[in-house]
């Protein structure tokens, strides 16, 4: 299951990050979004989602919501 499946609101732990691009993967690593980590989808927006890691929130679109597996 990927982040574009969780629902607002709920607390969920990162099992992977699944892609092949190092870049999106070094960038998802600096914003603290990796395995046994935990995530918060805080609200969906039109472009994306607003997501909570270590209490901060960012947000991100579709492609990269889809590579964070929970």
């Amino acid at each position: 299951m990927n982040l574009l499946d969780a629902e607002v609101g709920r607390e969920y732990v990162i099992s992977g990050i699944q892609t092949d691009d190092e870049e999106m993967d070094d960038f998802l690593f600096s914003l603290g979004c990796f395995s046994g980590e935990s995530i918060t989808v805080v609200s969906h927006t039109r472009n994306g989602y607003v997501i909570s890691i270590k209490d901060a929130r960012y947000t991100i679109d579709r492609f990269l919501a889809q590579a964070i597996q929970i």
